[in-house]
């Protein structure tokens, strides 16, 4: 396959003669363990590790390459090489780093679309796909809503839940498919576009896996049925990846998410709740909370049915964890710089008693 097969366009060619890499091999990261990558390059793909370089001057995570990334790279054998250098991203998807202090979590790199998807035979939740839009809306990345194994719900059900789904979010296309059926997998092709990367997300036991395979016409992976004993999906998807699928589109599937944890996210709260916030401008006050204020429109459009309740709430949650998380990063940002200045200290007063 050419590097175009796999989103190569004008504008990588533009960063790669900015950055004055022309002596370097160019390649997309199409799988990642644990710092070791596996990156395609029209040479062929090769096993990768960065420099040593990168690693110590790299801040944070996000600076340590992602799958999706583009990357230059020296090829040292028909195995390995290194990676030099990650070229500038059009888009990051992240979500707060489970269970580590500050820290985001990077998703995928480079995507043009988001595939957010659902089951609607078990635990179908508006609230999570509100959160999926935040993080997309943040990304400035398309999401797409997919509704899977509507076979399992009568037609009646299934209209119900998608009128409750718009009358929350606006202008998000959605597909109601099933993969036991393949019914609706013709409609949703047709906004696959050749050379365009699209990212998969979701919980475990949608059904991601087996869409996966359906769209690349290929077993990638390894599929299994919902738990019987927890009624929750079973982690068949270990690792990110990025696949060619059946009609040139690329797609990068990722291992269920339970938590999608917020993080400084203003402009992604602003875009999925944009009803609030056009409300919000008719506040009494600049700094309205929308919670016990006086002449607060939000609550006003509430009690007037104009602004969904259930809608709201989950706001008012996403809030309180995006505050939580900048509050969380401005600490260890202080943490770090006071062990920065201790360090610098002790090193002076070690250089001034050699003399």
């Amino acid at each position: 396959m050419k590097l175009e097969d796999f989103g190569y366009n004008d504008n990588i060619d533009k960063l790669k003669i900015e950055h004055n890499l022309e002596g370097f091999e160019i390649g997309r990261i199409i799988s990642e363990h644990k710092e070791r990558y596996v990156v395609k390059t029209e040479k062929g793909e090769f096993d990768a590790e960065i420099t040593g370089n990168l690693r110590y001057t790299a801040n944070t995570r996000e600076d340590f390459p992602a799958v999706g990334d583009w990357v230059a790279l020296v090829i040292y054998d028909s195995y390995s090489s290194i990676i030099h250098k990650v070229l500038p991203r059009n888009s990051i998807i992240s979500r707060k780093a489970v269970g580590q202090f500050g820290d985001l979590q990077i998703i995928a790199t480079n995507i043009d679309y988001a595939f957010i998807m659902q089951a609607v035979d078990r635990d179908f939740s508006i609230n999570r796909i509100e959160r999926y839009l935040t993080i997309c809306n943040t990304s400035n990345v398309q999401p797409i809503i997919i509704l899977n194994k509507i076979d399992l719900i009568s037609e009646v059900l299934l209209n119900e839940l998608i009128a409750t789904l718009k009358k929350r979010i606006n202008n998000v296309p959605i597909f109601a498919i099933s993969n036991a059926s393949k019914q609706g997998y013709e409609t949703l092709k047709e906004v696959i576009l050749k050379g365009k990367t699209y990212c998969l997300l979701g919980s475990s036991g949608v059904g991601k896996s087996t869409l996966v395979n359906t769209l690349a016409n290929k077993q990638f992976m390894i599929t299994k049925n919902v738990s019987h004993f927890s009624k929750k999906g079973q982690h068949t998807t270990t690792h990110r990846e990025l696949i060619i699928l059946d009609n040139g589109g690329i797609l990068i599937d990722n291992p269920g998410m339970r938590e999608v944890g917020i993080t400084d996210t203003s402009y992604g709260l602003e875009k999925t709740f944009e009803i609030i916030f056009e409300h919000s401008k008719h506040c009494k006050f600049k700094d309205c909370t929308h919670t016990i204020e006086i002449d607060c429109a939000v609550i006003k459009a509430i009690e007037n049915g104009e602004i969904d309740a259930l809608s709201y709430q989950n706001y008012l949650k996403m809030e309180k964890e995006k505050e939580y998380f900048e509050a969380t990063v401005a600490e260890k940002r202080k943490k770090e710089k006071d062990f920065g200045k201790m360090v610098k200290h002790f090193k002076k007063l070690k250089k001034s008693r050699k003399y």
